[in-house]
């Protein structure tokens, strides 16, 4: 069986130019690349309606922010999905990822729950640590999380996610640790109506696990509240998920410490630009760590298949860029706009040190500062060109070269220089032709249930949608 995502970057729809020092960027002045971001920010939420209308079963984004080159813009995935959620029915929606160091965990965990509420049940939450200091330096700065200190960036990243698994589990709790006191030991609450509240057995948690009662402060005026000396113990973290224990966690991964970690902790993991040599030994290391920590899942149900599972939804996903020939377009004019397209990604995210990881599982790392060139990326399969034929048979190709017994694959349509309309047409395109054998390929496609929220389906309609009709 298999299972359908859409990855989406929000990568500029403003042409592709090359300037100095052969660098492609998005050809527009600031001003232009700001109209752009507002146009990028109602497509995405498009994509996801159409994605679930074509029959897609995840819908992906990332968070991004700052971003005038054009390779990437996504500043908050969950406001933008929850807009999807409500014009949706089945598709789930997910995040690759949500950077925890540049929130406070309480805040990001409020509000993913209020969209898997909003969703009826549908949010697969992602969970990253950043890596581009322009962003971390500027989120994480009142966190204390930078970047620049890997193992400081580690622990905040893990103590986030552990006090977040608290908001959503526990009815009331406390959490104190290097990062986090919640809530602070000098929080004053003589609140009446809390105090009644919790001395009501109806309740059900005892007054003196939540406050700490104490006498008034003879030093203070004003409010009842703060007048007296009674601290607040215990905060409620108010909506919980409504999947319990809490939704599926996902975090895309590149090195071996982050795959154990994901591992042991019962977190999906999701690769983008591996080699399918290199995705192949990832897994390995991945379902060793699952095995040896007893398979680690939120649900507690065991071993789950090799490679992805989809009655459990566990395991470990891929994703590839795809562009597909479009009948009646100039094959040749295609393929070098798409090569444009991948350079200006790859002008950007090779800097950052991408490039290492393109290496096959047998080679050592690629250099550093090594420029990146659409050919190395459609030569490995990173990008896939062709008819839905080609695609197909690139796509099972990762599929059997990594054991998958199901399998969890993840499309990326929208490239820089494409407009809405394109990326649109790709999304169709690819449902109407390529979808059909990879269910024959796979032995059937996943059929995501119908978990959608109660609104109804407002508006909207774009020029392919109204052609599913």
């Amino acid at each position: 069986m298999i299972e359908l995502g859409v990855f989406h970057n929000g990568a500029s729809d403003l042409p592709v130019t090359v300037i100095s020092d052969n660098v492609a960027v998005n050809d527009g002045s600031l001003a232009e690349v700001h109209e752009s971001g507002q146009r990028i920010i109602l497509n995405q939420v498009r994509h996801g309606i159409l994605a679930d209308r074509l029959g897609f079963n995840l819908f992906l984004m990332t968070e991004h922010h700052f971003q005038p080159e054009g390779a990437e813009l996504s500043p908050n995935p969950l406001i933008t999905e929850a807009a999807i959620a409500t014009q949706t029915k089945s598709i789930r929606l997910g995040q690759m990822a949500n950077i925890l160091p540049w929130w406070h965990p309480v805040r990001i965990a409020e509000q993913a729950a209020m969209l898997d509420v909003i969703s009826g049940g549908r949010l697969d939450f992602g969970i990253g640590r950043g890596y581009q200091p322009r962003e971390a330096e500027v989120f994480g700065r009142p966190y204390g999380s930078t970047i620049q200190d890997q193992e400081r960036n580690r622990a905040y990243f893990e103590e986030a996610y552990e006090l977040i698994l608290k908001c959503w589990t526990e009815p009331s709790f406390s959490f104190h640790r290097e990062f986090y006191s919640i809530p602070p030991s000098y929080t004053r609450w003589n609140h009446k109506q809390t105090i009644a509240y919790f001395n009501w057995p109806k309740a059900g948690r005892a007054l003196d696990e939540v406050v700490r009662l104490g006498k008034p402060d003879l030093y203070s005026v004003g409010s009842p509240v703060l007048a007296g000396t009674t601290t607040l113990k215990e905060i409620s973290v108010i909506p919980r998920p409504l999947q319990k224990p809490h939704p599926q966690v996902w975090e895309p991964i590149t090195s071996e410490r982050s795959i154990r970690w994901a591992a042991r902790n019962a977190v999906n993991a999701f690769a983008i630009v591996e080699p399918t040599s290199r995705l192949k030994r990832n897994m390995e290391i991945y379902y060793e760590e699952a095995e040896k920590c007893g398979w680690p899942d939120r649900l507690g149900r065991g071993r789950f298949k090799y490679g992805w599972d989809v009655q459990k939804r566990r395991g470990f996903g891929s994703c590839r860029y795809i562009h597909l020939a479009m009948p009646g377009k100039d094959k040749d004019r295609e393929l070098a706009r798409v090569k444009k397209a991948l350079e200006l990604q790859w002008d950007y995210y090779g800097p950052f040190g991408f490039a290492a990881v393109l290496a096959e599982a047998d080679e050592p790392m690629y250099d550093l500062h090594v420029k990146v060139t659409a050919d190395l990326l459609l030569k490995k399969e990173i990008a896939m060109f062709g008819t839905p034929a080609d695609v197909c048979a690139a796509i099972m190709r990762i599929k059997e070269g990594c054991g998958y017994e199901d399998f969890f694959f993840g499309t990326w349509f929208e490239m820089g220089g494409f407009e809405n309309e394109e990326i649109e047409d790709q999304m169709c395109y690819f449902a109407e032709e390529v979808m059909p054998l990879l269910r024959r390929a796979c032995g059937g496609q996943v059929q995501s249930p119908p978990l959608g929220s109660d609104f109804d389906s407002i508006g909207g309609e774009n020029h392919r949608m109204a052609k599913l009709a």
